[in-house]
């Protein structure tokens, strides 16, 4: 496994890190035993950056990675999690207000049983005002991590326009990370437009969702999938000529999102199942079939880099 700082924040973080929406339920359910089995499999085979959300599974995501950390020695990973999108009783909804993030990070920190976190980030800004983002999210998160209760900063987003929006109209040192996903990845390369901005400002950049949330699969993306139908007909075609080659378009993805280094610190992927963590921690460590890439660029064709709203 390879290891990238993370902009400024003195945290080396895996290549390849551990998101823990899949422990919420968020894409099919899970079984709670074999999901904290897959938390200690990404640690074991080296991953040691792990990102959940209050708002993944309403709570859940929290709460299993919470059992799953409840044993593990706290310097064998980074914990990330967020503030500011939520859901309560299936029902979504948001709060960017200075005391709600307060609360929130209290929350969180005794969902996962730990005592610090991190890096606390602003959960999809483009859901926010960002002037309130700017204004009294982020000075509220910075006032804990003035007291230690949060150790780093950061904002997240899949609009990187946004991510550099906020970066433009913050005090210098507030956000030390953005994170950002799906353009990153087979299909799309925006966040390569914006890694120079980031760079240039210390900010460290991490990718998420290799996959494209399902796009880049045999599978296929789920029903709820908010890119257009002829992006994912072309996705499906990718794969199936990946599949017909004999090398699965999933490792491709996640082999291809993990190449940037070291300007992209790590690159998200999420999974509660053991052999599947097992799976993508052996992908990233074999080298690359680079005219496959180019190969199946070339198949989704004009669709690259077709971009669609968060839902």
């Amino acid at each position: 496994m390879q290891y990238n700082e993370l902009g400024k924040t003195g945290m080396c973080v895996s290549n390849l890190g551990f998101g823990a929406s899949s422990l919420g339920g968020v894409f099919h359910s899970i079984r709670e035993k074999e999901a904290i089995e897959a938390v200690n499999t990404a640690l074991d085979g080296g991953i040691n950056f792990i990102d959940v959300s209050p708002y993944y599974g309403h709570l859940k995501a929290e709460t299993v990675l919470g059992k799953a950390l409840k044993d593990i020695k706290r310097d064998r990973y980074y914990l990330s999690t967020k503030v500011g999108r939520y859901g309560k009783d299936g029902v979504n909804y948001w709060d960017y207000s200075a005391k709600r993030a307060k609360e929130s990070v209290y929350e969180s920190m005794e969902r996962l049983n730990i005592d610090y976190i991190d890096l606390i980030n602003v959960h999809d800004v483009e859901f926010a005002d960002l002037n309130q983002v700017v204004e009294e999210t982020l000075p509220a998160l910075v006032e804990l991590r003035r007291e230690g209760v949060v150790k780093h900063v950061g904002i997240t987003d899949l609009q990187p326009e946004n991510l550099k929006w906020v970066v433009e109209h913050s005090e210098e040192g507030t956000v030390e990370s953005i994170l950002n996903f799906c353009h990153l990845c087979l299909n799309d390369d925006l966040l390569l437009e914006y890694t120079g901005y980031f760079q240039e400002k210390g900010i460290g950049i991490i990718n998420a969702s290799p996959f494209s949330m399902g796009l880049l699969s045999m599978r296929g993306a789920p029903d709820w999938h908010p890119a257009p139908q002829a992006l994912k007909d072309a996705c499906t075609k990718a794969a199936t000529y990946c599949q017909d080659k004999g090398y699965p378009i999933d490792k491709l993805a996640i082999q291809y999102s993990t190449s940037f280094n070291p300007q992209i610190a790590t690159t998200l992927f999420s999974s509660a199942s053991p052999k599947n963590v097992q799976k993508n921690i052996d992908y990233v460590e074999e080298a690359i079939d680079n005219e496959l890439v180019k190969e199946v660029k070339a198949i989704i064709g004009d669709q690259m880099g077709t971009r669609w709203k968060n839902s």
